[in-house]
Order: C-alpha cells, then sequence, then structure tokens
C-alpha cells in the first residue's frame, strides 16, 4: 500500500512539517508524541495530514507543547478504511467498525464514505466540520485533492506541496 504522511505543525514563525514514516509507529500515543515534537514549545497545532492509496483521508490533531497530555483528536474519511489498513486501525483505537453488507453496494459502484472521528478538528483553521465533509464528499475529488484544499484553506498549502514534491 502507498501512502503519504505529513506532520505539520504551527509556530511563532508560521506553518513548518516534515513527511512521516508510519512503519515505526506503535499506536497513535507515539504518533501524538511525534506531532507535539514539532511544536516544540509553542500552542501548536500540530496535524497528521494522511492518505492511503487513493481510498481515504485521516486527520490527527494535537494541541500543546511537549508537556501537553490533550488527547489526539482523529477523522477518518470512511470508516471502513479501518478494515483494510493496518494505519487506519491504529490511529482509529476505537474499533467501532463492522463490515458493511456486501447486498446493499452495487457491483461496479464505489460506496458512499461514511465519515466517523471529529469532524470539528480543524474549526479554528477556517475549516468548519460542515466543510471537512463536503469536501470528503466531493465527487471526482481525490484524497490528495482534500488534503491540498484543507492547505489551502488553513494556510499550510505551500508546506504540503513542498512536502509532496520533496
Amino acid at each position: 500500500m502507498t501512502y503519504f504522511a505529513a506532520a505539520l505543525a504551527r509556530t511563532d514563525d508560521g506553518w513548518t512539517g516534515r513527511e512521516l514514516d508510519l512503519h515505526d509507529v506503535e499506536d497513535l500515543d507515539t504518533l501524538a508524541d511525534e506531532l507535539r515534537d514539532l511544536t516544540g514549545d509553542g500552542d501548536g497545532p500540530a496535524l497528521l495530514l494522511f492518505e492511503e492509496d487513493d481510498e481515504y483521508v485521516a486527520l490527527v490533531r494535537v494541541d500543546g507543547g511537549s508537556g501537553s497530555l490533550a488527547e489526539p483528536r482523529v477523522f477518518l474519511s470512511d470508516r471502513r478504511a479501518v478494515l483494510g489498513s493496518d494505519v487506519a486501525a491504529m490511529l482509529w483505537e476505537d474499533g467501532d467498525v463492522e463490515e458493511a453488507d456486501s447486498d446493499e453496494d452495487d457491483e461496479g459502484t464505489r460506496p458512499v464514505a461514511e465519515p466517523v472521528g471529529d469532524t470539528a478538528l480543524l474549526s479554528d483553521l477556517g475549516i468548519p466540520a460542515e466543510a471537512l465533509l463536503d469536501l470528503c464528499a466531493g465527487e471526482g475529488l481525490l484524497p490528495a485533492d482534500v488534503l491540498s484544499a484543507l492547505g489551502e484553506r488553513a494556510g499550510f498549502l505551500e508546506v504540503l506541496d513542498s512536502l509532496r514534491d520533496g
């Protein structure tokens, strides 16, 4: 499986980021610590922007610097990703995802995505919950397009593009 994972943090100097290899990340707490490391002693936020095989988007947000104990906030654009992706399963620790009835899906058509998690995790960055859900449901938009649209709205598109091109 191919994926793109970027860790971004808002610092006093603006947005900064780096590409992440999630193969060595054991759990959500370890990921949250890595994200907090990007903020230094700042308040953040720090974000994971993730897309896998053009199938789904995952977002993780932590606030506060390295001393913060705030729980990470997670959003998945499609809950079914947990069933087929180790990374999605690691991010969505709740584990409350069931296999959908195969009779409901028409053969040859892609089922409608079923977002789960904190849809408001980017609200203070100019992306209210409804806008996030609309982007994820946008017909013809690939996960990379969704991440770019989020970056444009929140002001980190330049950093995101430099990591993709990197």
